[in-house]
């Protein structure tokens, strides 16, 4: 009976958190953008058949900054909710919830560009 308890309770917990993944990635423009990118950035892995740990470092690149994105919309959302009207000190917590997605945006930008410009540019050099 416990057994049976904890898988359900465990796939309950998948389903919320698909849900979840599914509306940041349909409903938040910053997410959809970022989430296009990562459609971007491994249609190019494949294209210009990057290596394993390549693979390893995008992923986790891509990972990284859609989770960032998703507690940032976390913070801003249950912040709106509990303080609908301006405020000095909850705008100074979602522009650092804010600043925590930027930071892993331009990590995830370096990841790229390390990956793909020299490819760009033996591409170029043909």
């Amino acid at each position: 009976m416990a057994l049976q308890s904890f898988i359900i309770g465990r796939i309950k917990s998948f389903s919320y958190a698909y849900k979840g993944a599914f509306l940041l990635l349909t409903t938040e423009h910053s997410a959809i953008v970022q989430g296009l990118a990562a459609v971007v950035v491994t249609t190019l892995g494949f294209v210009f058949n990057i290596s394993a740990v390549e693979w390893m470092l995008q992923t986790l690149a891509i990972g990284l900054v859609l989770g960032m994105e998703g507690l940032n919309t976390a913070v801003e959302k249950t912040a709106d909710f509990i303080h609908p009207e301006y405020d000095d000190k909850i705008g100074r917590i979602k522009d650092i919830a804010a600043g925590a997605v930027f930071c892993s945006a331009v990590c995830a930008f370096a990841i790229g560009c390390i990956i793909y410009v020299p490819r760009f540019i033996e591409l170029l050099d043909l």
